[in-house]
């Protein structure tokens, strides 16, 4: 990726945390962001492919703050906890309004949704399993808990933002770092080997 496309995107990125920008045509996010409709198009190609690239450096800078919170030592169910806070911060709000809007379009498989049909589940579930793997559990265990976090998390933050019920699903978010970062009981781990 170029310098001046890399940017571009963070000014993109910028303005879309003030503003929003989900039903802005191309031309609108150009004025926002200090440049021209074409450097916009000549860079990304569509206003779709802008927004996905967009999505995805949210989703980058995500991954990486989770990555800093877990480089420590502490507890797993604590780092759940704090990263939960920071995916579900209201500042983000407009940058996982644009997620769920381009999920949508991803379910009808449109093409310029490509990339991110690849990445956003395997871009998470991976490196979460990785991380439950690297504190004790049995790889296919730790598959199977990354990717019900990673679900349920997700529609936690949708429940968010369209209830704006803030205290009763932040604390469903902590219940969910809690379960998802306890020890596998007996009888548990008889049904995970059958």
């Amino acid at each position: 990726m170029s310098a001046a496309r890399e940017a571009l995107l963070d000014r993109c990125l910028a303005y879309l945390q003030e503003t929003g920008f989900s039903d802005l045509s191309v031309r609108e996010i150009a004025a926002g962001v200090g440049t021209s409709h074409r450097m916009l198009i000549y860079h990304f190609g569509t206003r779709e492919q802008l927004l996905v690239a967009v999505v995805e450096r949210v989703e980058a800078i995500q991954r990486a703050a989770l990555a800093d919170l877990v480089s420590s030592d502490g507890d797993l169910a604590e780092v759940g906890r704090q990263f939960w806070r920071r995916v579900s911060d209201p500042a983000l709000a407009p940058a996982t309004r644009l997620f769920f809007e381009i999920y949508s379009h991803a379910l009808y498989r449109r093409r310029w949704t490509d990339s991110f049909r690849d990445a956003v589940v395997a871009a998470w579930a991976e490196p979460l399993a990785e991380l439950l793997v690297q504190r004790g559990l049995d790889p296919a265990e730790a598959r199977r808990r990354a990717r019900l976090g990673l679900a349920a998390a997700r529609g936690l933050i949708l429940d968010l933002l369209v209830t704006g019920e803030r205290e009763i699903v932040d604390a469903a978010g902590d219940l969910l770092s809690e379960l998802l970062t306890q020890p596998l009981t007996a009888t548990a781990r008889v049904l995970v080997a059958e």
